[in-house]
């Protein structure tokens, strides 16, 4: 396998748009965006979480405080993503009777 030349990325590029459409190239890009921002935020979440969870210095038995318990982590989504804005509960019966 050689590299790919001018040509074969344009050939590329070409069937890329035949295949998909130019309508949905956007749509596509743009969610492609979003999971790489959310893979991004989330890796760098659980860097922070494994630098936080290993202290440099065990803690002391006999220091006379409560072991304290980690908060939840909560998953947030990325900007202008609508799917998520809404409650997670909502009432399951809507009707009056």
């Amino acid at each position: 396998m050689g590299r790919l030349g001018p040509t074969e990325i344009i050939l590329i590029l070409v069937v890329i748009i035949l295949l998909f459409g130019a309508k949905k190239l956007p749509d596509m890009a743009r969610s492609l965006g979003k999971s790489a921002r959310i893979l991004k935020s989330e890796a760098k979440a659980m860097k922070s979480d494994d630098q936080q969870s290993a202290p440099a210095d065990p803690p002391q038995a006999g220091t006379g405080t409560a072991a304290q318990e980690p908060a939840p982590r909560t998953i947030q989504a990325a900007p202008g993503d609508v799917t998520s804005a809404r409650p997670v509960t909502e009432p399951s019966d809507t009707t009056k009777r």
